[in-house]
C-alpha cells in the first residue's frame, strides 16, 4: 500500500510540474523541454517492447503490478501535459491572428482613405 503511494506522489509531482510550465511563459525553452520529454517517452515506449521485464520491475518498485500498466499511466500523464500545452499554444496563436487582423484592417482603412476622393 505504501509503495503505491510512491507512484501517486510521483504522478502528482508530474502534474504540478506540467501545470507550472503551462502557466509560466512559453518560448524556446518551453519547446525544448517538450521535445526532450517526448523523446524520453519514445525511448521508454520502445524499450518496453525489448525489455518488458525491466518495466515490470520498475512498476513493482512504484507499486504497480505490470509494466504495461505503468506505461499506460505514464501515457495518460503525458497526454494531459500535451493537451495543456497545445491549448496554451492555440490560445497564443489566436491572439496573434487577432492582432494581425486588427493591423490589416487599419492598413486597409488608411489605404481606402487615400484612394477615395473627398466629397464636399
Amino acid at each position: 500500500m505504501t509503495v503505491m503511494i510512491v507512484f501517486q506522489i510521483l504522478a502528482v509531482v508530474v502534474i504540478v510540474i506540467a501545470a507550472f510550465f503551462m502557466l509560466r511563459g512559453g518560448g524556446a525553452r518551453h519547446q525544448a523541454i517538450r521535445r526532450i520529454l517526448m523523446l524520453l517517452f519514445i525511448v521508454a515506449a520502445a524499450s518496453s517492447v525489448f525489455f518488458p521485464g525491466l518495466w515490470t520491475a520498475v512498476a513493482n518498485i512504484v507499486g504497480i503490478g505490470r509494466g504495461a500498466d505503468l506505461l499506460l499511466y505514464l501515457t495518460v500523464l503525458i497526454f494531459l501535459g500535451f493537451v495543456a500545452t497545445t491549448y496554451r499554444r492555440f490560445r497564443h496563436l489566436e491572439n496573434d491572428v487577432t492582432e494581425l487582423s486588427r493591423q490589416l484592417a487599419l492598413v486597409q482603412a488608411k489605404a481606402l482613405d487615400k484612394t477615395t476622393p473627398p466629397t464636399d
